[in-house]
């Protein structure tokens, strides 16, 4: 049965043979099971590589940070303003808006010298209707959003009691953000330049003031106030999050629909910013690390074929092999191939297995699954309609393996290079530092953090890295920088959100 009647078949159990096959096959046979291991060679990549990878991450961080290499350079760097994390003086009560998807979330964030419970946090998740988010027009359009951003504010007041009260809030975008220090508020003088990116494509956005716009629908409303006081990108909320928890926190990362990092950095190199003394945090934009050409010899066929299908080519190269946007496409594509030559479901190809997007990163993280991953595998399979033998499923259990452990090792890699950077900028011998993470790539892949960590000791191994995983998301990180913000009375914002078309956070 094939076609459109796979939804009511019933996919057969594994054999015997296959699990005693699987459990006598050492990690050193395992890939000579299968002839489809030659496309995937390139996929593989080496210590050395990685190491050789980390190396140009390093010269790609340079040249961000550096005045006269910054403006052609495709990892950005960007300066955020934010000079340290929580140091646990904060305390206050601070709304969070976390805007990035379709959904929306609001939290109010209540900080305490509670040493038991020190941080209270309620929050409620809005969803941005789809005419909105992909809307097209004119200006209309951007107003619209910021209304209904202004309305689900009210919403959240009026739930909590406190429309009443002027309470500080923070904004965590998940855009390329640059900024630029001044001496007022964001609420007064935040510029916002924006380039939607993920699904967004809301009209009349780009190129006006975002801060300005949502104080417009809330003035126009009338019925509460805000005091806009900071906006972050999610790498950096991720990282204050985490800080506020442990204070040697000083990366944060971002692995699910789309990755960054930022970390913090001596001001001494950097040079887009006045002043040597202290730490910044940079904003590395990392996703762009390739742009340039300098992975080309590293992309394969089918990154290729990834890029060329997306609605930015050329761009987000790094974002578009280590990401999970992309993973289950990546795993797509390559199976199409491998049926093409008959080397998978005895040459069988589907309308299913044709559609883009019928493979998810889900599905990569199900596969992979340690008991249940071939009966997963055999149901996801069958549900395209391709009646997979016990041999497809394995070796389909290998493809995606080799897919998630390339994204796991590019991340180390990177990761690597900025772990290498603060260890030289420390002058020590083993550095001791920790790791704020996040995504849905990260927390939902079952084997997706083990692998990372474990390359990491690999490539950088005078260190002793703590990950610590962020888990009130980065809604939490921008109360924070608000809360530090508001106690320092001069920490500002001057938000410059890049027009560029191409990033992708979750």
């Amino acid at each position: 049965m094939r076609g459109g009647d796979t939804h009511t078949q019933t996919p057969p159990s594994l054999s015997v043979r296959l699990r005693r096959r699987l459990a006598s096959t050492t990690a050193a046979s395992y890939a000579s099971l299968f002839p489809i291991d030659k496309y995937l060679y390139s996929m593989r990549l080496s210590d050395e590589t990685l190491k050789d990878i980390m190396n140009r991450f390093r010269r790609e961080m340079e040249d961000g940070l550096g005045h006269g290499t910054n403006p052609t350079a495709t990892v950005k760097m960007l300066p955020t303003f934010v000079r340290s994390i929580p140091d646990g003086s904060e305390k206050g009560d601070f709304i969070a808006l976390d805007l990035g998807g379709s959904n929306f979330r609001i939290l109010r964030v209540k900080v305490t010298q509670d040493k038991k419970q020190p941080v209270q946090m309620e929050s409620q998740v809005y969803e941005t209707p789809d005419d909105i988010i992909h809307g097209s027009g004119t200006q209309v359009r951007a107003l619209e959003l910021f209304d209904h951003v202004a309305e689900c504010l009210g919403d959240f007041m009026e739930k909590q009691k406190i429309k009443d009260k002027k309470l500080p809030v923070g904004f965590t975008f998940s855009f390329p953000c640059a900024q630029s220090n001044v001496l007022e508020y964001a609420a007064k003088t935040g510029k916002i330049i924006l380039t939607w990116t993920k699904k967004f494509k809301a009209s009349g956005v780009e190129g006006t003031d975002v801060v300005k716009l949502l104080n417009k629908a809330i003035k126009k409303r009338g019925d509460y106030e805000a005091d806009i006081m900071a906006v972050v990108n999610d790498t950096v909320g991720t990282m204050m999050t985490c800080g506020f928890d442990d204070q040697r926190c000083e990366v944060g990362i971002i692995i699910g629909t789309g990755t960054n990092a930022c970390y913090m950095e001596e001001m001494r190199h950097i040079d887009q910013v006045e002043g040597d003394e202290g730490r910044m945090c940079i904003n590395t934009e990392w996703g762009a690390f390739g742009d340039d050409g300098s992975l080309e010899d590293l992309r394969t066929e089918f990154d290729r074929e990834i890029d060329r299908g997306s609605i930015n080519p050329g761009k987000q190269l790094f974002e578009k092999m280590a990401s999970g946007m992309y993973m289950g496409e990546l795993v797509r594509l390559i199976l199409v191939k491998m049926a093409k030559e008959g080397l998978l479901f005895e040459g069988r190809i589907t309308p299913e297995l044709l559609t883009k997007g019928k493979i998810e990163t889900k599905h990569v993280s199900a596969i992979e699954k340690t008991k249940e991953g071939l009966k997963k595998c055999m149901e996801i399979l069958t549900r395209l309609g391709v009646e997979p033998s016990d041999e497809d499923c394995l070796a389909v259990q290998h493809v995606c393996t080799i897919v998630s452990f390339r994204s796991a090792n590019l991340i180390a890699a990177t990761l690597g290079g900025i772990l290498s950077r603060l260890k030289e900028n420390k002058g020590v011998a083993r550095l001791r530092t920790t790791v704020g993470i996040d995504g849905s790539l990260y927390k939902m892949h079952p084997q997706y953090a083990r692998r990372l960590h474990k390359m990491v000791r690999r490539l950088v191994p005078d260190s002793d890295v703590r990950f610590l995983l962020s888990e009130s998301g980065s809604g939490k990180g921008a109360a924070m920088v608000t809360a530090v913000a508001y106690l320092c009375d001069t920490l500002s914002f001057e938000i410059i959100v890049l027009t560029q078309k191409s990033g992708i956070w979750d």
